[in-house]
């Protein structure tokens, strides 16, 4: 299928932020869009921009329960309320010498120049209006379209619509969007030890942690998942299924066999069927890291993540590397990590030519966040993942000394 002329693998290890970048790089969007409900658009990319459709707000609106007035016509004797305006209300003309029982989002009636805030005016026995306090023109009042006009840019294609998004184009009346299609992901698990959880475990067995860990990650509205379960470490039986994923899914994300022992066909099933962009990343845990692609090219064809077995390393894996891949391709820009410095509350032996990612919980007891270990360190053990606020991230052949300040990498979250 491949020559391998047009793909370099590189040699030795990939920085974590080059490899990243290349996943990035990698990232192509899905062709083909979809209209759909508004209700129905929670966690979809949009496929165009959107324009507002109206002036936002429509009229000059008060921001708060008070009264609406001429600035000019405040006087000793009080002004009289000769007007209530609800929320809901037409747009009224505020007569001479008077002022308005005004409500929050109501329109502000014309020759009204402020709103003073009913906490900030006194009645008097003959239900008179005293203002409290200097108030400058324009005060406490929305201008039509302050937010918005009709016509100008609302949300840019490429956007994840999350609920602020969705109200906003509600508050435009607009009830449908054009949204890019699913991602159709084809996920797999190698390895003859792997049973489903909830089978009958003879020794040597492992319940499949991976998949079911990667099946929550893409539990999200812009996936279809295409779960193929587990794979026999056997070159007949890979071949056949990555030959499935290459024809059917957008996307292969698999787990385990990536490595180079004897038992490890998942490389060689890869390379008949297409190639491998790079082979290993400079991390721990995650090392095995790959990704290929099946068909002609890595630009051409169906892009194939390959993450390591160990279930910590194949969370790392997915996090920091996977996710900005799976991002483009829903046609998302990948947000930067998150990175800000915290003080280690510990010391530990850096690790020997790679960056290392420990599991760490943050302690604010004292006003400052504190780096704490999780739990146990080793890429098998999801117990200290499970509790972790997110990554402190250290440098290769930089040991970790309690009370110095390092970077800190919070989780990622799927399709943040």
């Amino acid at each position: 299928m491949n020559c391998g002329c047009a793909e370099v693998v590189t040699s030795g290890l990939l920085d974590l932020f080059d490899a990243r970048e290349r996943m990035i790089a990698a990232a192509r969007p899905v062709e083909g869009h979809e209209r759909v409900a508004l209700g129905d658009a929670e966690g979809r990319v949009l496929a165009d921009d959107v324009a507002a459709a109206l002036d936002l707000p429509g009229v000059d609106n008060s921001a708060m329960d008070g009264y609406a007035l001429r600035l000019a016509e405040r006087c000793p004797a009080g002004l009289p309320v000769v007007q209530r305006v609800p929320a809901g209300a037409g747009v009224m003309h505020l007569p001479e010498g008077g002022c308005a029982r005004i409500f929050t989002g109501a329109p502000v009636p014309i020759g009204a120049d402020a709103v003073v805030p009913q906490e900030k005016v006194r009645l008097d026995a003959e239900g008179r209006v005293h203002v409290e306090g200097e108030f400058a023109e324009g005060a406490n009042i929305r201008r039509r379209g302050e937010e918005s006009r009709a016509g100008t840019p609302l949300l840019s294609a490429g956007t994840r619509l999350e609920a602020a998004a969705i109200a906003l184009l509600a508050s435009h009346g607009i009830a449908e969007v054009t949204v890019r299609r699913r991602v159709k992901i084809a996920l797999f698990s190698t390895g003859d030890e792997l049973i489903e959880p909830g089978e009958r475990r003879a020794p040597g067995q492992v319940f499949d942690s991976n998949r079911a860990m990667l099946k929550a990650l893409m539990a999200h509205p812009g996936v279809e998942l295409i779960d193929l379960g587990v794979l026999l470490d056997d070159p007949l039986d890979l071949h056949q299924a990555l030959g499935r994923a290459r024809d059917e899914a957008d996307l292969v994300v698999c787990s385990g066999g990536v490595s180079v022992g004897e038992e490890d066909h998942v490389r060689p099933a890869i390379e008949r069927l297409g190639g491998i962009a790079f082979h290993g990343v400079g991390i721990k845990p995650g090392k095995p890291f790959a990704l290929g692609f099946l068909g002609d090219s890595l630009a051409a064809g169906t892009p194939l993540i390959a993450l390591p077995g160990n279930p910590v390393a194949s969370l790392v894996g997915w996090q920091f590397l996977a996710l900005p891949l799976v991002q483009g391709r829903q046609g998302m820009t990948p947000p930067a990590l998150q990175r800000f410095p915290v003080t280690a509350g510990f010391s530990r032996r850096g690790p020997r030519g790679r960056r290392e990612l420990l599991r760490v919980v943050l302690d604010w007891s004292d006003g400052t966040p504190v780096a704490r270990l999780a739990g146990g360190q080793g890429s098998h053990m999801l117990s200290a993942a499970s509790q972790a606020h997110g990554y402190l991230l250290v440098d290769a052949d930089t040991d970790v000394e309690e009370q110095h300040a390092y970077g800190y990498c919070p989780a990622a979250q799927f399709g943040r």
